[in-house]
């Protein structure tokens, strides 16, 4: 299995270089240079195996042989033992037809953990093999960070800094990066909004002589190790619900695009999922591409599900590849173009496919509310103000076919929007008994203007300390 960039001037890579190097040096998206695909029997074959077996053997297509299978479903077994539900991601019905796929069970109760507590193993694996050490960079509207974090706190081959917007996560988001003092680990709070963060992460990397004094590598979502480690919980639950046998439609709350994405991959091997749904906040720009090719950047409102407060979604270039016939030179051109003007006239032909496929819906902050209002009321589970936004699209969007299930992504606990929650249904959900002191910890995190300069010194200063 070998990697290619999706605007085709980097050098194909194999799995364990894709992971270590997280963004391609000509500024492009890693993708598998072909796809592997499972027969419906070979779909069949892993209905009711273990969570973490399923895992390693969906990763397992991804790794080319470069980890042997014996290690990498220890390294899945030992990722998901620590969750906080058996199955690890259940599902609960919240209706006829709608089932939420819970994905919060992890340390950090966001769906980030589900790729991110494998992902340090990943690399642990791959860096001690190796005998070297990366410094990870990483941007986050809220969740990835604190995942990516927990993942990759106190280990000995690797430094992790994280950026966030200064002020604008949730408290709960914030103090689970923030008070985690391993020495291994940098937060630093950014004056600008997720773009910023992200633009300053993919400015590192563009720095060449910076990404080879640190070793950089990444954990977002660029990283195609990440949406790999995602996929898993889409075969999962459509198997539960009857696949192959039986299509299915998802529902994600969507900002970067790389969980929406994982769910693409997985239909793209062969399971039948019929039917993309996105939901989306007041920064809807993925919904209106899809209503009326609309690809324009706007200003980054702040809401109250502020893990999608985002308006380049990363991970779309992914999917803009392969709608173009996996034709690098014309992704290159159309993300470059975005980059200066802050739009991206995508070729109808691209546009009318992606559009056939995906679906999508948005919500203002009111009508998030009352969302997470009407679910609980109808079946007393709450969703977060991110999931809600996919609960609402799945009403609405949903197949014309009653017979087609709908999985709904449940990408966070409550608890992480207190706020939100008792706004919406007058409650405040409690934190598991593990994060109950959450708020009497040390906070420990540096704040930086939107500098490049500041940026990188702060991550260099970091590294350097702990190599000395």
């Amino acid at each position: 299995m070998r990697y290619i960039s999706t605007r085709g001037e980097a050098p194909p890579r194999d799995f364990e270089g894709v992971l270590l190097a997280g963004l391609a040096e000509d500024g492009g998206l890693f993708v598998p240079e072909t796809w592997p695909s499972l027969s419906p029997a070979e779909w069949r074959a892993l209905r009711g195996l273990p969570y973490a077996e399923v895992a390693a053997r969906i990763v397992g297509l991804f790794t080319g042989g470069s980890i042997p299978p014996d290690a990498l479903e220890a390294m899945c077994r030992d990722a998901y033992a620590g969750f906080g539900h058996a199955a690890v991601a259940p599902l609960v019905q919240l209706d006829a037809r709608t089932h939420a796929l819970e994905l919060f069970h992890g340390p950090t109760l966001a769906f980030k953990d589900m790729a991110m507590q494998l992902l340090g193993r990943l690399f642990d694996h791959a860096l001690t093999k190796r005998g070297e050490r990366v410094t990870i960079v990483g941007a986050t509207s809220g969740d990835t960070g604190s995942a990516a974090i927990e993942a990759c706190r106190d280990r000995s081959n690797l430094d992790i800094a994280i950026l966030h917007p200064l002020g604008r996560t949730s408290a709960v988001q914030r103090r689970q990066m923030t008070t985690v003092l391993s020495g291994n680990v940098c937060n630093i709070a950014v004056e600008g909004d997720f773009d910023d963060c992200q633009d300053l992460v993919k400015a590192m990397f563009a720095d060449a002589p910076f990404r080879r004094e640190m070793h950089l590598s990444a954990v977002n979502s660029i990283n195609w190790a990440r949406v790999a480690a995602q996929i898993p919980y889409y075969v999962v639950s459509a198997l539960a619900l009857g696949a192959p046998d039986r299509p299915v439609a998802v529902s994600v709350p969507t900002g970067n695009f790389g969980n929406v994405l994982a769910a693409w991959a997985a239909r793209r091997m062969g399971l039948p999922i019929e039917h993309l749904i996105i939901g989306s906040n007041r920064n809807d720009i993925l919904v209106r591409f899809l209503l009326a090719n609309d690809m324009s950047a706007r200003p980054v409102e702040p809401s109250h599900s502020p893990s999608m407060d985002i308006q380049v979604s990363s991970n779309f270039e992914r999917l803009l590849f392969e709608m173009l016939g996996r034709d690098a030179t014309a992704t290159a051109a159309l993300m470059r173009g975005f980059r200066e003007s802050g739009r991206m006239p995508v070729p109808d032909a691209a546009w009318r496919s992606t559009a056939a496929l995906f679906r999508g819906a948005a919500l203002d902050d009111d009508a998030t509310l009352a969302e997470m209002r009407r679910v609980h009321a109808a079946t007393g589970w709450l969703p977060d103000p991110h999931t809600a936004t996919a609960t609402a699209a799945a009403r609405a969007l949903a197949p014309a076919d009653p017979g087609i299930p709908v999985i709904v992504a449940a990408t966070a606990h409550p608890a992480k929007f207190p706020d939100a929650a008792e706004r919406a249904v007058g409650l405040r959900p409690a934190l598991p008994a593990r994060l109950a002191d959450l708020f009497e910890r040390e906070e420990r995190f540096a704040v930086l203007p939107r500098d490049l300069g500041a940026i990188e010194a702060a991550v260099r200063g970091h590294a350097l300390r702990n190599a000395a």
